[in-house]
């Protein structure tokens, strides 16, 4: 991104073979929470500071921390309503499908919903295209559940799931009048281009959906700058250990520099600093600001 800038800070770090180590610290200038799940965040806390009893189906983000934070506050993360310990059940920044919400309240659960307002627009372009004649093609992982939540009240018929060019050369795809590619939100889009130039060569009647969060976009952007910077000899990406989006953040980061993906401070090895002047910072759309900040000061010394 042009003119894109980054906080630098001076830092001192202890390695096992150099009592004092400086060090610099450069966070690029995207990073960390997205829109959605920061305002997920601050749904399922509010509502647990103001007395709600519940549980969040599955998670609420992709992010231990938060997931540990929020049980502290009384909000267990279950894998199946029928858990459900409370009167409420909360639905994570990921989205579910209409039958989960009225599974939910079949079992007579109140709902919050802390989806996405972009997912929401993805499973509105979702219905748009089955209604126009699309055959639907979700470019990401099958088991996600922000695919799950797209895909799982589909006619099997109506849609594949791809990820790699394995996946599409099993497909038939000139069968199709019309053919909709929908990405998942948190991919680097520039993974799957072979993939998605392939299947418009076997049917030029396909069409993409814009469904690349913008956060995820910039994000990536600024990791890609951050470690095209001459001056960062290595990059940490913070974030969960299953988290999507922050995985393809270190997948573009060690494309150019030495680069590790941690939870935080305490994933953070000695060696990984040897010879380091310079440390890149970057984070995941759903790492909590709280987890960036430990681990700068960490590397400052404190």
């Amino acid at each position: 991104m042009a003119g894109m800038s980054f906080k630098i800070q001076n830092s001192k770090l202890k390695t096992q073979n150099s009592p004092e180590v400086v060090v610099r610290v450069k966070r690029a200038l995207k990073f960390g929470f997205c829109a959605g799940v920061r305002v997920a965040d601050l749904k399922a806390r509010r509502f647990a500071a103001a007395g709600g009893r519940g549980a969040i189906l599955g998670g609420l983000v992709h992010n231990e921390r938060v997931v540990r934070e929020l049980e502290g506050l009384g909000l267990h993360s279950i894998d199946s309503l029928d858990r459900a310990n409370g009167p409420t059940v909360v639905f994570s920044a990921h989205g579910v499908p209409p039958s989960v919400h009225e599974r939910a309240r079949q079992f007579g659960l109140e709902i919050l919903d802390t989806t996405c307002t972009y997912v929401v627009d993805i499973h509105d372009e979702v219905a748009r295209a089955l209604a126009e004649g699309f055959h639907l093609v979700f470019v990401g992982d099958a088991d996600h559940r922000e695919v799950v939540g797209y895909t799982l009240d589909l006619d099997s018929t109506a849609y594949h799931v791809v990820s790699t060019m394995d996946d599409a050369g099993k497909v038939k795809w000139d069968r199709y009048p019309k053919i909709k590619v929908i990405y998942q939100t948190t991919l680097n889009a520039d993974d799957f281009e072979e993939l998605v130039k392939f299947i418009e060569g076997l049917n030029p009647h396909t069409v993409r959906a814009d469904t690349i969060c913008y956060a995820t976009r910039e994000n990536q952007d600024a990791a890609r700058e951050l470690a095209a910077d001459p001056d960062v000899d290595l990059v940490l990406v913070v974030g969960g250990r299953h988290s999507a989006n922050t995985r393809h953040l270190w997948e573009i980061t060690v494309q150019t520099k030495p680069s590790h993906l941690i939870q935080g401070v305490e994933d953070i090895r000695p060696e990984w600093l040897e010879g380091v002047t310079c440390v890149g910072l970057t984070a995941g759309a759903s790492t909590p600001d709280s987890a960036i900040d430990e681990v700068e000061s960490f590397l400052e010394g404190q």
